[in-house]
């Protein structure tokens, strides 16, 4: 047979003949039928979920109490607590029993069910004399100085096994109050019938002594007999020395009060019931103040679920700097020619254009006073504030790749988004950018759903980005066409996964943030043709600094990246028409090649610009251009008109070679 494993740690779970906290006192050989019965080891008496459960321990009943051999098991809560023990920040270890034989407040039987690592403990008699390291080579090295951890008596309510005698068996899950009470035996309802007499008669005698009047208690034997082993119900017994019995609290109201509470739903507001109807106010202080559910404070924040998903997607570069090239071979001129003997081969035309993206900061920056550091003691300040500013940054960069920051040009706090321009520092938004790398798509606004699903379905033909994108949209948009129907009312799409379906893409995220944005439907997308450049040091990072002169933290959560379509028409951005929009279609430009003269026409909502300068054109003739120059001209809808999906509004005209 292989050597016994080696525990991590061994010491008494509980010594004999020491006092504990609460007033009970374990005897020895209390424990005497457990010796070498394996028992869990938990942290904190819990049992919520399985990785509360550290290990086990064995138990081994000695003259002097009951020694415990503990060994952790392998998942990482248990590296943690043995990491705890061996530096000695958990001292405390607790054990919980059941089925306690008491008599004198002495503890003479009972069944250790658990040890458990605990924070504080209650009885000052028991230490770990012995921690286990396991190192890396298989040596087993013991630590000769003692690690003081006291055990405690809380009972918790922890695993029960039916292989022991007389088990409290399990109730159902959220076991009602009066299934609770007619599980107990009578001398557990006994116990109950003395706890909430004695809370009653105490908050009775503190009305009497504040009002004057003579004191006149709710009545209970105040004699141990036997150790409060009690033989009668102590709240039917009258006073004593010939007074009169006043405020007695029988078996039958304890029943009542059971009663009431499952009537009510509230053990709180039964007790509080039969204490008005007997003359006791303020009962709420017998009852414990409100607890926090959670740790922390918990953000109000948008639903921000969607983030990951865009910064996860997009592709990364180890560079800032994002250049894009691209050739366009759409022109007649850059097709194929067919040949014809004698005749002169002629070249392709094409031009060839880029794009350059530089860095921008992005950074969210916060303090805190140090007073305010040192008094909030419930959790740690500190951490859950870098976890609020990393989670409004990545929002924010999530935000800028979508649609943009939305503040104003001008503002002094706006992420830089240089857009359609061909050379820019920032964060290229998809829906500010050019048609050439991400074309709109424009919706009537009086369309019903199941049309806007048409048109979106017909203007896929323009995407020309990676395969299975997503489709970003709001809530709003997408209840509006899943709850859409047909004439027999029957539903449309079902389900969002149908939805997509129909509408060709892999998935539907709801963003809220777009919500802000007038008129738009949604971007279709697949991110990994969206870039996103950071040199090295470019990640997010984090400083902090300490003010001496206003006793205050400072702290800095930046990165410094760059952002864009590296894709043309990788993206399609789905509009609704404005309310009262009407249609406006461009025409071209005239242009003679040989005279270098361009002439832009007057259309009724169309005004056309400047493609280097974005300055806007006057209708007319433009000045000549020079032998072999070159100039883009784009037109834009004016205010209160729409382009058609994908309409032809950019145009390039060059001057032949002199």
């Amino acid at each position: 047979m292989g050597e016994k494993a080696k525990p991590d740690f061994s010491g008494y779970a509980t010594k004999a003949g020491l006092e504990c906290s609460d007033g009970r006192t374990i005897m020895q050989d209390a424990f005497k039928h457990q010796d070498q019965v394996q028992v869990p080891l938990v942290w904190q008496h819990t049992h919520n979920e399985p990785s509360n459960v550290l290990g086990h321990a064995i138990l081994e009943n000695r003259e002097d109490g009951v020694y415990t051999y503990g060994y952790f098991n392998d998942t990482d809560q248990a590296k943690h607590a043995k990491t705890l023990v061996i530096h000695k920040d958990i001292t405390s270890l607790s054990i919980y029993a059941n089925q306690l034989t008491e008599k004198g407040k002495k503890v003479l039987h009972g069944f250790i069910r658990e040890v458990s690592l605990v924070l504080s403990g209650a009885n000052p008699g028991a230490l770990i004399d012995n921690i286990t390291l396991a190192h890396a080579d298989g040596d087993m090295v013991t630590l000769e100085d003692e690690a003081i951890i006291y055990t405690g008596l809380e009972l918790n309510h922890g695993d029960q096994k039916p292989s022991e005698t007389k088990e409290v068996e399990h109730a159902e899950d959220d076991p009602t109050i009066q299934e609770v009470y007619d599980s107990m035996s009578d001398e557990q309802k006994e116990v109950v019938h003395y706890m909430v007499g004695t809370a009653l008669a105490e908050k009775v005698t503190e009305m009497k002594q504040a009002s004057g009047k003579s004191e006149s208690d709710l009545t209970h034997d105040s004699k141990e007999e036997e150790g409060r082993r009690m033989t009668r119900n102590v709240f039917e017994e009258q006073e004593r020395e010939g007074k009169k019995e006043e405020h007695t609290l029988s078996h039958d109201a304890i029943k009542g009060i059971v009663a009431d509470a499952e009537k009510m739903g509230s053990l709180k507001e039964a007790v509080e019931a039969y204490a008005l109807q007997h003359g006791i106010d303020n009962i709420e202080v017998l009852f414990p103040d409100a607890r926090t559910l959670t740790s922390t404070p918990e953000f109000d924040s948008r639903r921000v679920e969607w983030v990951s998903g865009v910064i996860n997607g997009t592709r990364h570069s180890p560079f800032s700097r994002i250049k894009s090239i691209i050739a366009d071979i759409t022109f007649d001129e850059a097709r194929a020619l067919g040949y014809i003997k004698g005749t002169l081969k002629k070249e392709e035309y094409f031009g060839v254009s880029t794009r350059s993206t530089t860095p921008s900061t992005i950074y969210k920056k916060q303090k805190l006073d140090r007073d305010d550091i040192i008094d909030i003691t419930d959790f740690d300040v500190v951490a859950w504030l870098k976890a609020e500013m990393r989670l409004m940054l990545d929002e924010e960069l999530a935000r800028a790749i979508l649609i943009g920051d939305g503040r104003a040009v001008d503002h002094d706090d706006k992420i830089k988004d240089p857009a359609g321009a061909t050379e820019g520092a920032g964060i290229r938004s998809i829906l500010n950018d050019h048609d050439l790398y991400a074309a709109t798509v424009t919706v009537d606004d009086s369309a019903t759903p199941d049309v806007v699903v048409d048109a979106f379905v017909g203007a896929m033909g323009y995407y020309k980005g990676s395969g299975s994108p997503t489709f970003y949209t709001t809530l709003p948009v997408l209840s509006s066409l899943l709850v859409h129907r047909d004439g027999d009312g029957h539903r449309l799409w079902r389900t969002t996964a149908e939805l997509a379906a129909e509408m060709g893409v892999s998935n539907i995220v709801t963003v809220e943030v777009m919500e802000g944005e007038q008129d738009l439907l949604g971007i279709v997308v697949n991110l990994k043709d969206y870039t996103v450049g950071a040199d090295k040091g470019g990640d997010v990072n984090f400083f902090d600094d300490f003010d001496i002169d206003y006793n205050q933290y400072k702290y800095l959560l930046e990165t410094r990246v760059s952002g864009g379509l590296t894709k043309i028409r990788s993206a399609l951005v789905i509009r609704r028409a404005g309310a009262g929009g009407t249609l406006a279609t461009p025409t071209e430009p005239a242009f003679v090649a040989a005279t270098g003269v361009i002439t832009i026409p007057t259309v009724t909502g169309v005004v056309y610009k400047n493609g280097d300068t974005d300055a806007t054109i006057a209708a007319g003739a433009m000045a000549a251009l020079d032998p072999g120059e070159a100039l883009r001209v784009y037109s834009v809808p004016d205010t209160g008109y729409y382009f058609a999906s994908n309409q032809e509004d950019e145009w390039t005209f060059e001057r032949d070679a002199a």
